[in-house]
C-alpha cells in the first residue's frame, strides 16, 4: 500500500484497533459487513493502478504538465492572459487558511473571507456602475444564464431571449441549454438589436461588450439598445469585460439592468478553463431575485459591525423547487483572489494595466493593417482584434510554431487577444506571422465608447495595500479571523471536510496546467487530455458507471446535468410526458432546485420516522405518476446517515414504471471501494470531487461535480450542443488534485478511507449517545459515515436553541456540525477519515462538556438570559473587558477546554478567538448593505 494512505487517513493501525475495541468490533471488514446491506456491496473490487507515493505521483503530474504547450495564449473568448501577483498566489491560493475553509454559514468564524467577498461585491458594483453585486457565480457562461433566468422572474410576458450576435459562443451554448429546459426561445439578433424584429417578443436582451470578435460598441449604441428594450418591457443583460470598464462608460450608466461576466483576468490563471469566478450586478430592488450568495453588513451582540450571508442564501432548503437558483453556484476562493488583485493594484493600477493592454493592441493593429495583405476589421476595440486574411490557417499554424496561440475564426479571419502577460517578444511574434514589422509608435483604432468619468474603487481598502508588506499583513489578518481546516476539525455532515494534502494541490500551479487556455488545439493539451481521460476512467470504475463527464463545475451543476440527460433521453424516445421527478422529503435542497432547472416537476415522497424512504408512499407516488415518471432522486447513504435496506426495492419500483434512478453522490465518501451505485441499481449520479475526492472547498468554491451515467444515457451527457459550463472540461485546473488523490491512494487506500470514515462516525456516535441521543441508526445500531444527534428535548428544557450549542462550540475551537438539516433542531456530524483519535476525542469532550453546561442551566445555576451558551461565542474583547458581570468566570467563557501554557501537547490546539460576537442576521436583512460601508460608519 502507498505510504501516502497513512498520511491521508488520520487514525493509524493502533488507533483504529483502539476504536474497534471500543465499538466491540473485530475489524474494519466486520464493521462494513454489519453496517452496510449485503445487497449493495460490490461483488468484486474495482481495478485501479497501485497507489503511488508522493514523489512518484508528483513526477507523473510533472510529466503530464510538460506535455502541454501553453505558449502565450492570445485566443480570447472570455479567457485572457493575466499575472497573479506572488503575494496573492502564496498567501491565498497556496494557503490552507483560505483554501480549506467551508462556506461561511457560521459568520462569527468567517469574518475574514466574508470581508474579502464584500470587497469583491464592492469591486464589481463599482466597475459595473450598478449598486448591488453578488458574491460570485460559477463562470461567465452560467452567469449569463442566471441573469436571463433572473430577468424571467422580473418580466413574465414574452418567451424570447434576444441575444447579441457577438455573444461569446460558450455563453450562447450554455444559455440555450438552460432555456431549452424551460421552453424559452433564444434568438440571435441582427446587426442592430434596437430595431430587431424579434424585440417585441423578448423579455430579455443580452449584449456582449466588447463582442466575441473584439468590437467595442459605442455608448450611444448600447444606450439605444437599452432604451428600445425598456420600451417593450424587456430587461437588458450586459456581459461586460470588467477590465475594459476601467476605461469606458459602465453598463449601469447606459441603461443595463444586469451586468455579468468573468473576473478571470483579475489575477486568476487560465487553468484550462476554470475555476474562475463569474460576477453578477443588478439594479436596486432586485435583491431577492439575485441568484447565488450575497454578503451583507449587520451587527453583532456587542453592536460592532459584522458580516454574514444575506437574504436568499439559504432559500434552496426552504423553497426547494421554487428556489431562484442553486446556492452551489459560487467560486469563493477565486472571487477572493480577484478582489485581492483589485486591492493590490488599486484603481490607478487597474487603469494602467487596461491602458497598457489597449495601447499594445492598437500598436499591433497598426503594423498588421499596414502590411496590405491583412486587414483589421474593427477599429473600435479594447484588447481583441479581428483580422481578415486569406492565409488565416497558415498564419495561426505559424504563430503556434513560434509559441503564440491565436484564434482561428474561419478560413479568412483570425482573432488576436492581448493580455496583461503579453511581452514585447509576444507582440513581435504576433506581428511577424503576418509579415508585419515590429510594433512601434504607430497606432490604429480606439475604444470607440465614451471614456469613463465616474470614479470606482474609492473605498480605502482599494488604496491602502499596494506595497507587499501591507498586502501580506492584510491577508494574514483576514485569515486569522477565520476558522478553516488548518485550525481544527470541521465536522459538517454531508459536506465531507477531509484532508486536502499539499502534495495533491502543488501540481495545479505547474505552468503546463495553470497557463493553458481551454481552446488551444488538442495537440497542445495532450497531457491535460490524458489526465482527463484517465481520471474519467477511474471515476467510472469507482462508481460502477459506463461514462463520466467532468464538465459540471459544482455539485449542483452535476445534478442539473444528470437530470438533463434523463430529460433528453426521454425526449429522444418521444416520451415527452415524462417530467415527474420524485424526491424524498429529506433530500438535499439542491435536488429540488436542480430538477426545476431541468424542467421537471417535483413530487415529494415522505420519509419514515427512522429517516428512510417511506416505501408505501413511494409505491403510491410511482403508481399515480407511472406514465409521467422520469426519475427518482435518492441520496445514499441517506441524508440521515444510514444505509437503507430499501434502496434496491426503490430502484426496482421506479425501473418497473419506466423511470430512471438518480443517486445523489454527496455521500459517496461512505461507498468508495465498498459499493458502486452504477452496479446496485442507479442510472446516474454526480460525484462531488470537492467532498469525496479531496478538492478543497475553498470557502464555498471551487467545486467539481462530474456526472456519471450508465450506457443508455451516455449520449446525453454535456457536449458542445448541450454544455452546462463555459469551458469544455469545466474547472479543469483543479482536476490534478483529484488525480493525485486517487493515484496516491490506490484501490486499497480508497477502500480503507471509506472504512475509516464509517469507523470514525460510529465512534463519535457511541461516545455522544449518552449526552445527546443519536437520532437514526441502521444495522446493529450502526450509522454510516455521519450521524445525527438530537438535543431538542434538553434544549427545550433549558430554553436554548440549536444555535446556542453551535456558537458555544466555537469557544471550544470547533466549527459547528451541520445544523437543523435534515431534521430541524438537530446536528449532523461527519468526522471523515482524516481526523485522528485525538481530534475526535477533543470534539466529543467539547460536546459532552456542553451537555454538562446545559445540565447546570437546567439546574438553575445560571439564568436563562445570561449563561455561557446564550452568550456564545465569546470574543477576546468580551473576555478582557474592564467589567465582567456574568455569573460564570472569564476562564469558562474563553477557555472552556482549559488554557494551554508552554508547548503544545499532542492533543492540544491553540485557542481560536472569533472575530465577532453572535451576529444579528435579521437586522442585516432589514438594513441591507452589501458593499463596503463608508469608513465613517465604523467610527465609535
Amino acid at each position: 500500500m502507498s505510504s501516502f494512505v497513512h498520511r491521508h487517513i488520520g487514525p493509524g493501525p493502533a488507533q483504529q484497533n483502539q476504536i474497534l475495541n471500543y465499538l466491540g468490533i473485530s475489524s474494519l471488514d466486520e464493521l462494513v459487513d454489519r453496517a452496510m446491506p449485503a445487497a449493495i456491496r460490490a461483488d468484486s473490487e474495482f481495478e485501479l493502478p497501485p497507489g503511488l507515493d508522493e514523489a512518484a505521483a508528483l513526477e507523473r503530474l510533472r510529466s503530464l504538465a510538460a506535455r502541454n504547450n501553453p505558449g502565450r495564449a492570445m485566443i480570447g473568448l472570455g479567457y485572457y492572459g493575466t499575472i497573479t501577483p506572488a503575494v496573492i498566489r502564496r498567501n491565498i491560493l497556496e494557503n490552507p487558511a483560505w483554501y480549506t475553509a467551508y462556506t461561511p454559514y457560521q459568520p462569527e468564524i468567517s469574518q475574514g473571507r466574508l470581508e474579502m467577498l464584500l470587497n469583491f461585491q464592492t469591486m464589481v458594483a463599482d466597475l459595473t456602475g450598478l449598486p448591488l453585486a453578488g458574491a460570485s457565480l460559477l463562470d461567465e457562461a452560467t452567469a449569463v444564464a442566471e441573469a436571463v433566468a433572473m430577468a424571467r422572474r422580473a418580466v413574465r410576458a414574452g418567451q424570447v431571449v434576444l441575444v447579441d450576435s457577438g455573444l461569446l459562443p460558450a455563453s450562447l451554448a450554455v444559455l440555450r441549454t438552460r432555456m431549452s429546459s424551460l421552453g424559452i426561445d433564444v434568438i440571435v439578433g441582427g446587426d442592430d438589436l434596437a430595431t430587431d424584429e424579434n424585440l417585441s417578443r423578448a423579455f430579455c436582451v443580452v449584449v456582449q461588450t466588447p463582442t466575441a470578435d473584439g468590437r467595442l460598441q459605442s455608448t450611444a449604441e448600447l444606450r439605444a439598445v437599452a432604451d428600445a428594450a425598456h420600451g417593450v418591457g424587456a430587461q437588458v443583460v450586459a456581459a461586460a469585460d470588467l477590465l475594459a470598464l476601467t476605461q469606458v462608460t459602465p453598463p449601469g450608466e447606459w441603461g443595463a439592468d444586469i451586468a455579468v461576466g468573468s473576473t478571470q483576468r483579475f489575477g486568476v490563471p487560465l487553468f484550462y478553463g476554470g475555476p474562475h469566478a463569474g460576477y453578477i450586478a443588478v439594479r436596486s430592488g432586485a435583491e431577492r431575485r439575485l441568484p447565488g450568495r450575497l454578503v451583507g453588513v449587520s451587527t453583532d451582540a456587542d453592536g460592532a459591525p459584522a458580516l454574514r450571508l444575506a437574504l436568499q442564501t439559504r432559500e434552496q432548503h426552504i423553497r426547494r423547487e421554487k428556489a431562484t437558483s442553486n446556492i452551489c453556484t459560487a467560486q469563493v476562493l477565486l472571487a477572493i483572489t480577484a478582489a485581492a488583485y483589485a486591492i493590490y493594484h488599486g484603481p490607478d493600477g487597474l487603469r494602467e494595466i487596461a491602458a497598457t493592454i489597449h495601447d499594445n493592441t492598437r500598436r499591433l493593429a497598426a503594423v498588421i493593417d499596414a502590411t496590405g495583405s491583412a486587414e483589421v476589421v474593427h477599429h473600435s476595440f479594447f484588447d481583441t482584434l479581428l483580422v481578415r486574411t486569406p492565409a488565416a490557417r497558415r498564419v495561426v499554424e505559424h504563430a503556434r510554431a513560434v509559441g503564440v496561440h491565436l484564434r482561428l475564426v474561419d478560413d479568412t479571419h483570425i482573432g488576436i487577444s492581448v493580455g496583461e502577460d503579453a511581452t514585447a517578444r509576444d507582440l513581435r511574434m504576433a506581428a511577424m506571422v503576418f509579415s508585419a514589422a515590429e510594433p512601434g509608435d504607430q497606432r490604429l483604432g480606439s475604444l470607440g465608447a465614451d471614456a469613463r468619468i465616474s470614479e470606482f474603487l474609492t473605498h480605502p481598502v482599494f488604496t491602502s495595500h499596494h506595497c507587499e508588506t501591507s498586502m501580506m499583513r492584510y491577508l494574514r489578518a483576514l485569515a486569522d479571523r477565520d476558522f478553516a481546516l488548518d485550525r481544527g476539525m470541521i465536522p459538517l455532515g454531508s459536506c465531507t471536510m477531509k484532508l486536502n494534502s499539499a502534495a495533491e494541490l502543488e501540481p495545479i500551479s505547474y505552468p503546463g496546467f495553470a497557463g493553458l487556455h481551454p481552446f488551444v488545439p488538442a495537440a497542445d493539451a495532450e497531457g491535460m487530455r490524458e489526465l482527463i481521460d484517465e481520471l474519467s476512467g477511474w471515476l467510472a470504475e469507482i462508481s460502477g458507471y459506463d461514462k463520466v463527464s467532468l464538465q459540471p463545475n459544482s455539485g449542483a451543476q452535476g445534478e442539473f446535468a444528470g437530470l438533463l440527460a434523463i430529460r433528453r433521453y426521454y425526449q429522444a424516445r418521444g416520451d415527452h410526458q415524462r417530467t415527474i421527478c420524485l424526491i424524498p422529503s429529506s433530500a438535499h435542497g439542491t435536488n429540488a432546485a436542480s430538477a426545476a432547472m431541468a424542467g421537471l416537476k417535483v413530487v415529494v415522497v415522505k420519509a419514515c420516522e427512522d429517516g428512510s424512504i417511506d416505501l408505501e408512499d413511494l409505491r403510491a407516488k410511482v403508481a399515480a405518476n407511472a406514465d409521467r415518471l422520469a426519475a427518482v432522486m435518492i441520496t445514499y447513504p441517506s441524508t440521515h446517515g444510514v444505509f437503507e435496506d430499501t434502496i434496491s426495492t426503490a430502484c426496482e419500483l421506479v425501473h418497473g414504471a419506466g423511470g430512471q434512478v438518480y443517486v445523489d453522490g454527496a455521500n459517496m465518501n461512505a461507498l468508495v471501494g465498498l459499493a458502486r451505485p452504477g452496479k446496485f441499481g442507479a442510472d446516474v449520479s454526480h460525484l462531488n470531487l470537492h467532498k469525496t475526492f479531496a478538492i478543497p472547498h475553498g470557502g464555498g468554491g471551487p467545486g467539481v461535480g462530474p456526472v456519471a451515467v450508465r450506457s443508455h444515457l451516455a449520449g446525453f451527457l454535456p457536449d458542445e450542443q448541450y454544455p452546462v459550463a463555459g469551458a469544455p472540461f469545466g474547472s479543469a485546473g483543479v482536476l490534478p488534485i483529484t488525480y493525485a488523490y486517487i493515484a496516491m491512494m490506490g484501490t486499497d487506500g480508497l477502500r480503507e478511507a471509506s472504512q475509516v470514515a464509517l469507523l470514525n462516525a460510529n465512534y463519535v456516535a457511541k461516545r455522544l449517545q449518552d449526552a445527546f441521543p443519536v437520532l437514526y441508526a441502521g444495522h446493529d445500531g450502526l450509522v454510516a459515515h455521519e450521524c445525527i444527534i438530537d438535543p431538542r428535548v434538553i434544549c427545550k428544557q433549558a430554553g436554548l436553541s440549536i444555535d446556542d450549542i453551535a456558537k458555544r462550540l466555537v469557544d471550544f475551537g470547533f466549527h459547528a456540525p451541520t445544523m437543523s438539516f435534515p431534521v430541524p433542531g438537530t446536528l449532523m456530524i461527519e468526522p471523515t477519515e482524516s481526523e485522528d483519535l485525538r481530534e475526535l476525542d477533543r470534539f466529543c469532550d467539547a460536546m459532552i462538556a456542553i451537555r454538562a453546561e446545559i445540565d447546570r442551566l437546567i439546574a438553575g445555576e445560571w439564568p436563562h438570559d445570561d449563561n455561557p451558551l446564550v452568550n456564545a461565542p465569546h470574543t477576546l474583547a468580551r473576555c478582557t473587558a474592564d467589567e465582567w458581570t456574568h455569573p460564570y468566570s472569564r476562564q469558562l467563557a474563553g477557555y472552556p477546554a482549559g488554557r494551554i501554557a508552554g508547548q503544545l501537547g499532542a492533543s492540544d490546539s491553540e485557542k481560536y478567538w472569533p472575530a465577532s460576537a453572535r451576529i444579528d442576521n435579521a437586522f442585516g436583512d432589514r438594513h441591507l448593505i452589501c458593499s463596503c460601508p463608508p469608513v465613517a460608519d465604523y467610527a465609535d
